[in-house]
């Protein structure tokens, strides 16, 4: 099946039509309808900023995945990000500021870039670079949050900013939810999408597929309990594992292959929601889209990595443009390489050849 899957245009198509029925929905309310209407004109001219740069000879990916902070307030267990140190408890120093962040939104605008991923840490700590992220209202940011810090003020915000959709994480039921981030996280949660549901406010689901939890997050009792709820985006996260004592936790390949088979069978059969799967996707459209292909990734710190699982960076956006960025040795060695569409086991394909990215760093130039 590899290469038989175009996941970008999946994800551009799944977009628009909830935009789309967002905008069916809401034509009562002509703030969010004129919203919805600005926002879809202005996917249309990022992607033809896109073509026209493709055209040129330069390839703009359509999504950028940003980690505003580098602190979280939870201690999931075998969380990546504190397993890479890139996330502590530790308060944060020289980390972007708003205002930093905000050129650089304002930088991803002009290229052409349509989405960015808000990540941490708890990018909810951030409520100043998320409120900079709501006045760019030409790009959709989708924001990975634990839940635990949205609170009426936020709601307030997302009302007011609808291109701001926070993308809330669950691993299934209370039972395991609570398991692996926390007593009284799975009610919050819940207690969340309520409330999103009442004020009729889009929300998605990030789920960590383990492999304790890889039956119960693909059961039509938790997809109907998000549906319910008013969610249109389910992320499936496959764990992928950063250091061995963690590998424990990463679902098996018989495991990987049921996910597909059940993430190619609900977007046949449950088509009210979004469902995207990483880095399974990758795999089934043709290889790994980090360092470039299909997004890459800004730390808290403004280092340019490939990928939040793959955290090696040559170049600092503090030291130059958004665009130098994406051009940097690195990420220029990956694309013309073979690593990112090497065969692989069916996790990350940088984290298992992380020795040859630790090269490339290696060698002169990069």
């Amino acid at each position: 099946m590899t290469g038989s899957f175009d996941l970008q245009s999946y994800m551009t198509k799944g977009v628009e039509r909830v935009v789309a029925e967002a905008l069916k929905a809401t034509l009562k309310d002509p703030k969010e309808s004129a919203f919805m209407l600005r926002f879809a004109a202005a996917s249309r001219t990022a992607s033809k900023k896109r073509r026209r740069a493709e055209d040129a000879g330069e390839h703009i990916p359509p999504f950028l995945i940003a980690s505003i902070t580098s602190r979280c307030n939870l201690h999931c267990a075998g969380c990546y990000s504190r397993q890479n140190h890139a996330t502590t408890d530790e308060k944060a120093v020289k980390q972007l500021t708003a205002e930093e962040w905000a050129k650089l939104f304002d930088e991803a605008d002009e290229l052409g870039i349509s989405f960015i991923l808000l990540a941490g840490g708890e990018p909810m700590l951030r409520r100043d670079v998320i409120e900079a992220a709501g006045e760019r209202t030409d790009i959709l940011f989708p924001i990975f949050t634990n839940g635990t810090f949205i609170d009426e003020r936020y709601f307030t915000l997302f009302d007011k900013c609808r291109n701001l959709i926070p993308i809330m994480s669950i691993e299934g039921g209370r039972e395991i939810t609570d398991e692996r981030r926390g007593d009284g996280i799975y009610d919050k949660l819940i207690s969340n999408m309520d409330e999103f549901g009442r004020r009729g406010l889009v929300f998605g689901a990030s789920v960590t597929v383990t492999r304790e939890n890889f039956m119960e997050v693909t059961s039509d009792a938790f997809l109907d309990s998000l549906s319910d709820r008013g969610c249109k985006a389910v992320i499936f996260v496959e764990y992928v594992p950063v250091t061995d004592e963690s590998s424990e936790l990463a679902p098996t390949d018989i495991q990987r292959d049921f996910l597909a088979g059940e993430i190619h069978r609900l977007r046949e059969k449950r088509p009210e929601m979004v469902y995207i799967s990483f880095p399974g996707d990758e795999k089934l459209s043709g290889g790994c889209v980090a360092a470039g292909r299909g997004f890459f990734h800004i730390n808290s710190h403004g280092g340019a990595e490939p990928c939040p699982f793959s955290p090696y960076s040559d170049v600092n956006v503090k030291n130059g443009s958004l665009r130098d960025a994406m051009h940097s040795p690195l990420f220029t060695a990956l694309q013309s390489g073979d690593i990112l569409l090497d065969d692989h086991d069916g996790g990350c394909v940088l984290y298992e050849k992380r020795a040859l990215v630790e090269a490339l760093i290696g060698q002169k130039g990069c």
